[in-house]
């Protein structure tokens, strides 16, 4: 008998503790079967003790089966400093990114963004389903950057680096693209698995779109090229298609349909995932799961919306659909269709007085939560379904 996954809770800043609890109870309800902790993650915790991801809270995601993450609150730098505890200002901490962190500690490569549109929401493009395979650990995100650079540093660096710091004055900052063969392979590769079973799910030929910008960015571009071909050739029954980032982002505005799977570095599978969301709906609609080979971690795509927090009006269906998602990575499908059945029956059903502002609502987080788990088990068998699978 396989022992009861444990599921680890970051309820996080903003809104994430309310919607958290609104997909912790629908999962509870739609027939999980886990176990639940709940620990500290993001800006009160480094407020008050300087570290957003407490050691703790790592070594509890760790050792769980799946997380689930409400949201985190990310600000510059500068802001960081002035808002932490006056007795920490001069022991020398820093602020970085929780999200990022885990990413990093916890090798969390593959980030799978699905946009879909959905029956009774309007959206602009109402026939997107889009998933965006987003590589997570390297590209322009991977945090390499100098701030006040002199023209000898730059010359250290390049020529024409040391060229463009002689012809300007002022600041001058630089950050690096870090592009390896390794980490574009496994994401490549991880899009073209989740290919094969969207066109399983959906009886239609499997295709992946690469976008890049190989252009311009020759050598980091160039990397990412060749791993895709090379991949490409262990995948005979995925067609492999190669766009520039920037047309990509203008066809997909004008016809969606174009694209099944695309695979992406961070900064444009960042970009081109948020560009989806709103074509299909909007941010409160986007769930989103970050995967390694190892640990997974599940949360919504939308921010912490501070503006909005303790109102009881977020949307929570984007983090009701990451716990989905979640679901399905351990092994419980049941599960995440019974919650996508009911989030679509709700989406095409429900009066405005139950939904939330952002879905053109008088509603609340409660009463669209309550509407949701009323759906769960509803005697209509319509299979709805989910074209991301994560295990």
């Amino acid at each position: 008998m396989n022992p009861i996954p444990h599921i680890t809770l970051l309820p996080g800043d903003g809104i994430g503790p309310e919607v958290t609890a609104a997909t912790h109870s629908i999962l509870v309800d739609a027939g999980l079967s886990a176990t639940f902790s709940t620990h500290a993650i993001g800006w009160a915790e480094w407020c008050a003790h300087g570290e957003p991801l407490p050691s703790d809270t790592l070594d509890a995601v760790r050792t769980s089966a799946a997380t689930l993450m409400g949201a985190i609150t990310s600000k510059p730098e500068a802001d960081a400093a002035r808002e932490l505890a006056p007795h920490l200002r001069d022991r020398g901490v820093r602020y970085r990114s929780p999200i990022v962190r885990l990413r990093r500690e916890l090798d969390l490569y593959a980030c799978l963004r699905p946009a879909r549109a959905w029956p009774g929401v309007p959206c602009i493009h109402p026939d997107t389903n889009i998933l965006t395979v987003r590589e997570s650990t390297e590209g322009l995100y991977c945090g390499i950057e100098l701030d006040n650079l002199d023209t000898e540093r730059a010359a250290m660096i390049h020529y024409d680096l040391a060229t463009l710091c002689e012809r300007t004055t002022g600041r001058i900052a630089l950050s690096a693209r870090i592009t390896t063969d390794h980490a574009s392979r496994r994401i490549v590769r991880a899009a073209f698995e989740q290919a094969r079973l969207r066109a399983l799910a959906r009886n239609a030929p499997a295709r992946v779109t690469l976008l890049e910008k190989p252009n311009i960015l020759r050598a980091t571009g160039s990397v990412m090229l060749d791993a895709a071909r090379a991949v490409a050739a262990d995948f005979p029954d995925v067609a492999l298609e190669i766009e520039n980032i920037d047309a990509a982002c203008m066809h997909a505005a004008m016809d969606p349909t174009r694209y099944a799977v695309v695979v992406a570095e961070n900064l444009f599978g960042d970009i081109f995932s948020d560009l989806a969301a709103g074509l299909s709906g909007g941010p409160g609609l986007a769930p989103s799961a970050s995967i390694g080979d190892t640990h997974a971690l599940f949360e919504p795509v939308h921010g912490s919306a501070p503006d909005i927090a303790g109102r009881n009006i977020a949307n929570p269906i984007a983090a009701i659909l990451s716990g989905a998602m979640l679901a399905r990575h351990i092994n419980q499908p049941d599960v995440a269709e019974r919650i996508e059945r009911a989030v679509a029956r709700t989406l095409a059903d429900a009066p405005p007085s139950t939904l939330t502002p952002d879905l053109k609502g008088t509603g609340s987080t409660q009463s669209l939560t309550d509407t949701i788990r009323r759906n769960l088990w509803s005697n209509d068998d319509k299979r709805v379904g989910s074209d991301t699978a994560t295990q």
